[in-house]
């Protein structure tokens, strides 16, 4: 419950510009989908979300290229914007979220360290934003850090 009142107004953004989002999800492991569904009527807006949490649940469910795994890592700018893309692609949403980070306690490198999220908006016939945040704190408080940037992203985007 959280982020209830940040997805209540998502919900609203939503509904009020006659449009619905779908969420691709890796290190929040649904967190996103469920702040969503915690609001009343949500049905109304919320078409899917996607648990992608695997490198081949990526490339199955979404169609995040082999390659682009492969030569980025999971943690990336070119996975996240393609897991924001397929979820459009593989769903009947306007709008997507995509999420994949390094929660933690363990997983970081140096290049990557623990905390760093790559986030990315897209929209059906629009552009593809990404963004990347390095978070501190516990795997908790990562992953609702997470959920918060995800969500003030697409309010953002539908103001």
């Amino acid at each position: 419950m959280r982020h209830w009142q940040l997805a209540k107004e998502v919900g609203e953004a939503l509904a009020s510009a006659r449009v619905s989002l779908a969420t691709a999800e890796s290190c929040t492991g649904g967190g996103i989908a469920a702040a969503i569904t915690d609001i009343p009527g949500c049905s109304g807006w919320f078409e899917r979300g996607f648990v992608t949490y695997s490198n081949a649940a990526k490339m199955d469910m979404l169609g995040v290229p082999a390659t682009l795994l492969d030569e980025h890592g999971a943690v990336s700018g070119p996975v996240v914007r393609a897991m924001a893309e397929g979820a459009l692609q593989h769903s009947l949403a306007d709008i997507s979220v995509a999420v994949s980070g390094i929660a933690g306690p363990d997983g970081g490198t140096p290049a990557k360290p623990v905390g760093t999220v790559w986030f990315a908006w897209a929209r059906r016939g629009g552009r593809t934003d990404i963004h990347c945040q390095c978070l501190s704190g516990d795997r908790d408080a990562v992953r609702a850090g997470t959920i918060e940037i995800a969500l003030r992203g697409v309010l953002a985007r539908l103001r």
